[in-house]
């Protein structure tokens, strides 16, 4: 079992930044990859950042690339999403998730564990 929580969400204004946390709980850390995804109103869960077991690897939607990092802290047991110059379109409930095979896929059913998601609104 792999219990995830999401921090770090709130309102921010276009070309701002945040930074997301993700705790983990559970079974040990450093042997499952961890993603980022998030679900916009009236849209699909998307990919948005994975990181493997290591932090060896890392992997990034094109919307996102050069603008948000990912990082993990396997000493900490968290994984951090850094967000800089968002936009209206970043706009969305974000989770993080664990994948067991420890790769940080961008593949939405790789995926094991759920947090509950926080959100993040970007004002124009």
């Amino acid at each position: 079992q792999v219990q995830l929580v999401e921090s770090g969400g709130g309102l921010v204004q276009a070309g701002g930044s945040l930074r997301l946390s993700c705790a983990a709980s559970g079974r040990a850390f450093s042997t499952y990859g961890v993603g980022w995804f998030r679900r916009a109103p009236g849209k699909e869960r998307e990919f948005v950042a994975g990181i493997s077991w290591s932090g060896g690897s890392t992997y990034y939607a094109d919307s996102v690339k050069g603008r948000f990092t990912i990082s993990r802290d396997n000493a900490k047991n968290t994984v951090s999403l850094q967000m800089n110059s968002l936009k209206p379109e970043d706009t969305a409930v974000y989770y993080c998730a664990a994948d067991l095979e420890g790769t940080g896929s961008s593949r939405l059913g790789a995926y094991d564990y759920w947090g509950q998601g926080t959100q993040v609104t970007v004002s124009s």
